[in-house]
């Protein structure tokens, strides 16, 4: 919304594509984030090694996914051929919230695992003795 804002871009159906477009993205970022963190938790890791090392882990496929997106985006954000007076709202919906969601899904999503963890805990350690 910031990025519309900033841009003076009109906010239509056009953009709103552009937000269910974005929700798919930031899902996504976040499935593969948990499910590496999953991964490690079953290996054995305890929960804060397993964030600890999922982040620098994923963050190079969600970068990469971040920007691919964002320089496909550029050209049609920056208004470049034809009919681009209704495709750019929806490429700079998706290209300003896809920066926001890149940093939030790095932070706030273990921060969220962590917290879920504690409410519903799915890997209990056994007592040894």
């Amino acid at each position: 919304m910031l990025a519309l804002l900033f841009t003076k871009s009109d906010f239509g159906m056009i953009s709103l594509i552009g937000f269910v477009f974005l929700l798919g993205l930031a899902n996504k970022n976040a499935i593969v984030l948990v499910d590496y963190i999953n991964q490690l938790r079953q290996a054995g890791l305890s929960r804060k090694e397993a964030i600890l090392k999922a982040g620098p882990v994923r963050l190079r496929p969600i970068m990469m996914t971040t920007a691919s997106t964002l320089l496909g985006m550029l050209p049609i954000a920056l208004g470049l051929g034809a009919g681009s007076e209704l495709r750019s709202p929806m490429a700079v919906a998706i290209a300003g919230g896809l920066i926001s969601s890149t940093i939030l899904s790095l932070i706030v999503v273990p921060v969220v695992y962590a917290i879920l963890d504690d409410w519903f805990p799915r890997f209990r350690q056994e007592a040894k003795y």
